[in-house]
């Protein structure tokens, strides 16, 4: 059920960055089409969150120490338009045109997932 919830939350979060960025796009036709590849962008975004982002945290330690944790936003960032890349492979309709739209969707997606999750969880 968790992790049901998380994906939710992620494909909301993923939802306001389309509306609130430019550069951050569904391109589906329909409401149903959308949220379906929102949903499925949510579970890319989570495996490349789980999966790559521990081993660029381990191997960047020094770039997060040296700029107090701002480097934190750049990974964030390119993971976002990695998985804009991995669900246009996928031909999803989603796509994150370049580096500055994914650093503010990647913020975006994550204030929102982090107050989601505030309301729906309870520990």
């Amino acid at each position: 059920m968790n992790v049901l919830i998380r994906v939710l939350t992620t494909a909301v979060a993923l939802w306001v960055a389309t509306v609130l960025v430019s550069g951050v796009d569904v391109t589906a036709g329909g409401t149903a089409e959308q949220a379906g590849t929102l949903l499925v962008v949510a579970v890319i975004f989570g495996l490349v969150n789980a999966f790559i982002k521990p081993v660029i945290k381990t191997l960047g330690c020094a770039f997060y120490v040296l700029t107090l944790g701002l480097f934190a936003l750049v990974v964030n960032a390119a993971l976002l338009a990695l998985a804009g890349w991995a669900a246009g492979e996928l031909d999803l309709p989603f796509r994150v045109e370049w580096f500055w739209p994914a650093f503010w969707g990647a913020i975006i997606v994550g204030v929102v997932s982090w107050l989601l999750n505030l309301v729906l969880t309870d520990d």
